[in-house]
């Protein structure tokens, strides 16, 4: 992602051989398990090295401290996410638009609740920190991916994609961030999935209808 990362966040170095990247990898399992047993407070570079079996001296060559270590480790999982839904979006142009939002929803959806317990603990990770470049940057990637999607729907087109597009990703990220807000379980979730996949693909319909039928007007039969 392209974007400044706050000042004091950086991290010191980033992995540049294998093996580096394998203890890097470590680190941030190690932070995100630790987050996930005993939340932000007690987390400390010291816990997080022992927990990752470096030594402090190899957690301090990367992250000067653990508000870097936290935003690295959400800024991985943001871009891994935005890929994520890059991909799908790329693979379902030209289909049709109630398919593509379906799919939309279930690839973030997925994506979320793959490690339910991790996604918690790294929403309430962030809180505090500087991240409004982070986010941005997230959101830029996937407005681009999922503007260009619905622009090539093979069935009726949308006349404001942009405000529709916006409207749909702004209801579905907030959905399921409801959902970890309030801790609900993955049972009691999904009766919402299938609840906003209906909500989405009755919209869709609802605008492209209305897309058709001011074409028609402006096309009077004679």
């Amino acid at each position: 992602m392209e974007r400044t990362t706050p000042s004091g966040l950086s991290p010191r170095k980033k992995p540049r051989q294998a093996r580096a990247a394998v203890t890097v990898d470590a680190i941030f399992e190690a932070c995100i398990q630790l987050l996930i047993s005993d939340g932000l407070d007690r987390l400390t570079t010291t816990r997080v090295a022992e927990r990752a079996g470096v030594s402090v001296g190899t957690m301090y060559q990367y992250f000067p401290h653990k508000h870097a270590l936290i935003y690295a480790l959400n800024e991985r999982y943001l871009e891994a996410l935005a890929a994520r839904v890059e991909a799908r979006c790329a693979a379902l142009e030209g289909a049709p638009i109630g398919d593509m939002v379906e799919a939309l929803i279930d690839t973030y959806w997925q994506a979320k609740m793959e490690r339910m317990d991790a996604t918690l603990a790294l929403y309430q990770s962030m809180a505090g920190l500087n991240n409004e470049a982070l986010i941005a940057a997230f959101v830029a990637r996937v407005d681009t991916a999922t503007s260009a999607m619905f622009d090539s729907a093979g069935d009726p087109s949308i006349a404001d994609i942009q405000s529709v597009n916006l409207t749909l990703v702004t209801v579905i990220f907030g959905a399921v961030r409801h959902v970890f807000e309030r801790r609900l379980s993955r049972e009691e979730a999904e009766p919402i999935r299938r609840q906003l996949v209906l909500m989405c693909r009755t919209y869709l319909a609802s605008v492209t209808r209305e897309a058709d039928i001011g074409t028609t007007d402006c096309f009077p039969a004679r």
